[in-house]
């Protein structure tokens, strides 16, 4: 991919996609980020990054965000958590950006999902899996729309997700079966590789630490090359 359109990036304000953020600015990309709140603006735009203000879950914000001055490359989105007026960001708002995406002729669009989504259920534990469920039934969701949109799309499924700096021992898989925690860094720079990565496209693929995983399963890893 060239540097020369942008990677609209949603969900830029914290976690994954703030790492996410840092990432791309460290490969000289141009990244044009949707922001809900204001709070984050000072500090992705001191790090060179264009923020947009909108809402996910307003359809013709982000359609027009999206349809902008230039054009957009990839799509990122690592949105969702807590509802909002009764409505999770999960599948509704990522079912925007979607929508939007496709208007926009976008090359790729990469989502983050969980692992605990779609066939991935089996990996984690019971107990888990009730406090998640509805957020995983959305994001489940999201998946599927996106691969019925007719987008390259790469899903990333990470596992637990811990706020300590980057390890390097990120791995991707196709075993959906897997699961362990992944520090938010190390997500980041999976994302940042499936992104100049073909290998990856049409891919769903769940995102763990080599050496944090639950119990000592063998499994293969994905080959971004």
């Amino acid at each position: 991919m060239t540097g020369k359109s942008s990677i609209f990036l949603a969900g830029a304000s914290r976690g994954v996609g703030r790492e996410i953020a840092k990432c791309l600015v460290e490969k000289n990309q141009k990244v044009k980020a949707l922001l809900r709140s204001e709070v984050s603006r000072p500090e992705l735009e001191a790090m060179g990054i264009t923020v947009v203000m909108g809402d996910a879950l307003d359809a013709a914000a982000v359609e027009q965000l999206m349809l902008g001055d230039e054009p957009i490359q990839a799509v990122i989105s690592t949105i969702g958590g807590l509802p909002k007026d009764g409505q999770r960001a999960d599948y509704l708002g990522n079912k925007n950006l979607i929508d939007a995406a496709v208007k926009a002729n976008v090359k790729k669009f990469i989502l983050i999902s969980s692992i605990g989504s779609g066939e991935s259920v089996i990996a984690i534990p019971p107990q888990a899996l009730e406090t998640l469920k509805p957020v995983l039934i959305e994001k489940e969701q999201a998946e599927k729309y996106l691969i019925e949109s007719g987008l390259t799309y790469i899903v990333i499924r990470p596992g637990g997700l811990k706020s300590e700096p980057a390890t390097g021992n990120g791995v991707l898989t196709e075993d959906y079966k897997i699961a362990g925690s992944i520090h938010r860094a190390d997500v980041a720079q999976l994302v940042c590789q499936c992104l100049f990565s073909d290998a990856a496209n049409h891919k769903i693929l769940s995102a763990v630490d080599r050496t944090q995983m639950y119990g000592q399963p063998e499994f293969e890893e994905f080959s971004l090359t």
